[in-house]
């Protein structure tokens, strides 16, 4: 059964003339997840993970139920209920540096427009604000100003208190899907197609209180942003419905790279409104974006890619990774990368460097991976003097983890401990490293052994 969930059960590439989507036979060696834990009690799709400490996480989804697990043993530690809809955002906000003890909070908005703020030591509820218009669709916690946000029609500021600091007026066009914290007390929203900078004022004892004041309007983007990703304090990140990806200056909200989707030239005499009704629509789409110091690892239809921030270029893709769309994906320290789908499955990717051939071309553009935007020949002629010093790179499949029976939402990495999946089959599954748990099974043996010996002893 466990060889079937490792590989097994995919179909061999061979007899799926279809699908171009890399296989995996059932010995996988690189891929240490050969054990798994199946974590049963939501009744609905499980939409959202988010680690609390080093051994503990929640889970939430449709059902509207709140769990708290040890992510080590899969011991469910508190079953949460106080909304009546569906989750529609979740994050944990730790203690400040200066409380003693360790209070963790999670908060949880709902589509009963409420928001609630849970205990995690206790598992109770503290308090439950019910002042919102609408839905809160995102909240995010300013570790360094000890207050969060909540954007739905609105953006709020509130304190660990869940005192209201201050709030924006009512925004008219569209909600607050996604928020990223900028340098100098500001925050990126994504509002529809538009990006909005908002700055904090902050309470001193000389001012009246807080404040938060819109400061700039982005409307670079030509549909929806679906993506939000701070890089450092320097540059943040977008990706929209459409395809563009644009990298961001995080102290003047400049637009410093911009890659854009100009489409097929057959598909030129689309209307727009045409195109935005195109099956092919989801082939473009940037559904997650993450980064690391060096690079913005995109979410991009059923495919991931590796964009390069100092070389402005993509440097490695899997052009068709899954056999759906790639829902989430996150940068793991080793070089790899986990990526989930609505097809089921979890797959880890390896980066690695690869031979230049001489002939072999470079990309010049992120759109340009996919088949789609103008190769610029300025662009051409900067890619043809860097190809003989350019390394290259490849993403290579080394494990794919099949357990759950519909689409994967997100995933949260434990060095330590394993890797957490949840799905819209109400499963939620602990996948663990088969080697670290035989050795942890045998040290406990072993601690049985030696106290059953000093018993013996004793009589």
């Amino acid at each position: 059964m466990l060889r079937w969930l490792m590989g097994g059960g995919r179909e061999p590439q061979g007899l799926s003339e279809k699908s171009s989507v890399q296989s995996l036979g059932e010995e996988q060696i690189q891929n240490p997840y050969t054990e798994l834990l199946v974590l049963k009690g939501h009744h609905d799709i499980v939409r959202f993970l988010v680690q609390i400490d080093d051994c503990r996480f929640a889970s939430a989804g449709d059902d509207g139920i709140v769990f708290l697990w040890n992510a080590q043993t899969g011991e469910k530690l508190f079953e949460l209920h106080g909304h009546t809809h569906k989750i529609t955002a979740i994050a944990a906000f730790p203690s400040s540096g200066a409380c003693e003890e360790k209070n963790h909070l999670i908060l949880t908005a709902s589509a009963d427009r409420t928001v609630i703020v849970w205990d995690c030591n206790s598992g109770r509820q503290v308090q439950k604000v019910s002042c919102f218009h609408s839905t809160v669709k995102c909240l995010t916690v300013l570790q360094r100003l000890d207050v969060w946000l909540s954007g739905g029609s609105d953006l709020c500021v509130w304190n660990r208190k869940l005192d209201l600091l201050c709030k924006t007026s009512h925004l008219t066009d569209a909600d607050i899907s996604a928020l990223v914290e900028l340098p100098k007390n500001c925050v990126a929203a994504a509002v529809g197609k538009e990006l909005i900078i908002f700055r904090l004022v902050v309470s001193t004892e000389g001012s009246e209180g807080w404040d938060v004041l819109e400061v700039k309007r982005l409307a670079d983007h030509q549909d929806n942003i679906l993506s939000l990703v701070s890089v450092n304090d320097l540059t943040f990140v977008t990706g929209s419905h459409v395809g563009e990806l644009i990298v961001w200056d995080g102290l003047d909200w400049i637009s410093q790279v911009c890659e854009c989707n100009t489409w097929d030239p057959s598909f030129h005499t689309v209307t727009q409104q045409e195109i935005k009704l195109s099956q092919n629509q989801h082939e473009v789409s940037i559904q997650h974006l993450t980064s690391d110091a060096e690079c913005v690892f995109a979410a991009v239809g059923k495919g991931i890619y590796v964009y390069n921030l100092q070389m402005k270029r993509v440097i490695a893709c899997q052009r068709t990774a899954h056999d759906s769309i790639v829902l989430h994906i996150a940068k793991l320290p080793n070089r790899q990368l986990i990526s989930c789908s609505e097809d089921g499955s979890v797959r880890i990717w390896e980066l690695r460097e690869k031979q230049q051939l001489p002939a072999e071309s470079v990309p010049t553009g992120f759109l340009n991976m996919w088949g789609f935007g103008r190769a610029n020949k300025q662009a051409s002629q900067t890619a043809k003097k860097m190809q003989e010093s350019t390394t290259s790179y490849s993403l290579e499949l080394i494990g794919d983890l099949i357990g759950h029976s519909s689409a994967v939402q997100m995933f949260l990495y434990f060095s330590e401990l394993g890797l957490v999946t949840c799905s819209a089959d109400h499963l939620i599954i602990l996948w663990k490293d088969g080697e670290r748990e035989s050795r942890l099974r045998s040290l406990t043996l072993f601690q049985k052994l030696e106290q059953n010996d000093d018993l013996q002893l004793r009589f």
